[in-house]
């Protein structure tokens, strides 16, 4: 079991409602994926499907390595010769392609980027014939989906590793990107990694309702961090319940595991915090009138420089990019000088390239 902590009662009902909402077309009823940690539809075989998906332990030797390939990346030049990563994109994306591509091809592999937004995966074909196909032709898969439902199925039917790229659950690649640009920044080493983040106290701003929030919150209590989150209220932006289970039940898994606590304002989420955290606040396409009311709400939770001055004086600011200037943050703060967004963005290619390795390998089962 990870570690881990939070302030919430579990409920194996909702661990459960992904699954039992996945069409019953694409066959049998996944029930029982959603799950602490995702074992595999196939033997030696790990999917990634959120952060909680790996454990402290497996989390440290993905980011000690990862510091070692950014180091030195030469010494891993042939790591995943002759292997094959098909990387699936209904969302757009720059950072996710970018840094796979480039990873596997400086790993000796080779990565294809193919387009499902004509064709979502789940729709025209059951998950069982494109599990079966995908692992007869690649020996990895990464998805970046609008739905959970999309990873879930595919990981039931894959004998090959699957990771969630990104979906509306969960972003377990920026997590592993996150803990590495932290822990730089922290002076910790490949051999600190596991306790690296141990009593770092963290603040996330904005839309709480959001798969990048709720994977920080696992991250924090798998990692033993203080985790606070503030956002508007309504529920629009709240947290979902079984988020806030799953974060109950990491707390309590171990004792030196983290907290998550959800805040009335962005003040008091950001007293004293070594990191504060802002993510876009727009999806695709939101324009107009309910642009203009999102903006109103959430511009209590803005991170500005006055906000910025209540963390402790040594505090970094992170964003996962993309970011708008005036909204989320304003400029002074994400170009100034405690700004780390662009060392955040470089390590999505040095996490995701151990990640990949370790999974590929079968270092991590």
């Amino acid at each position: 079991t990870n570690s881990t902590s939070t302030m919430f009662a579990s409920s194996t009902a909702v661990k459960r409602l992904v699954a039992q909402q996945i069409s019953t077309k694409n066959g049998a009823a996944l029930t029982g994926l959603v799950t602490k940690r995702f074992k595999s539809s196939g033997a030696g075989v790990r999917h990634i499907t959120k952060i909680s998906d790996l454990s402290r332990p497996e989390i440290a030797s993905i980011l000690s390595l990862a510091m070692e390939m950014r180091a030195d990346p030469s010494n891993y030049h042939d790591a995943l010769q002759h292997k094959t990563l098909l990387m699936l994109f209904e969302k757009p994306s720059l950072r996710t392609r970018v840094s796979l591509e480039a990873g596997m091809t400086s790993l000796g592999g080779h990565g294809i980027a193919y387009m499902t937004g004509d064709s979502p995966i789940g729709k025209k074909e059951t998950y069982e014939d494109t599990g079966a196909v995908l692992s007869r032709m690649s020996d990895a898969v990464t998805a970046r989906v609008k739905s959970r439902e999309q990873i879930a199925g595919l990981a039931a039917n894959s004998t090959i590793p699957i990771i969630n790229a990104l979906d509306d659950y969960a972003h377990p690649m920026q997590m592993l990107a996150d803990m590495q640009v932290m822990m730089e920044h922290l002076d910790v080493g490949p051999g600190g990694t596991a306790d690296g983040l141990q009593g770092i106290k963290f603040a996330f701003c904005g839309d709480l309702n959001n798969n990048v929030t709720y994977d920080l919150m696992r991250t924090g209590c798998i990692m033993g961090m203080d985790v606070r989150v503030a956002g508007p209220k309504g529920e629009d932006f709240a947290i979902e319940q079984s988020v806030l289970d799953e974060c109950a039940e990491l707390s309590a898994a171990a004792s030196n595991a983290g907290t998550v606590k959800v805040c009335d304002t962005a003040e008091e989420a950001v007293d004293g915090v070594d990191f504060v955290y802002a993510d876009s606040w727009m999806s695709y396409g939101v324009q107009g009138e309910e642009r203009e009311q999102r903006f109103n709400q959430l511009l209590p939770y803005q991170v500005n420089s006055k906000l910025m001055s209540q963390a402790a004086p040594t505090a970094k600011f992170m964003n996962c990019l993309p970011a708008m200037r005036g909204e989320e943050q304003t400029a002074d703060v994400i170009d100034g000088p405690q700004s780390i967004v662009f060392d955040q963005a470089e390590n999505r290619l040095h996490a995701q390239k151990a990640l990949l390795v370790k999974l590929i390998n079968k270092e991590i089962v």
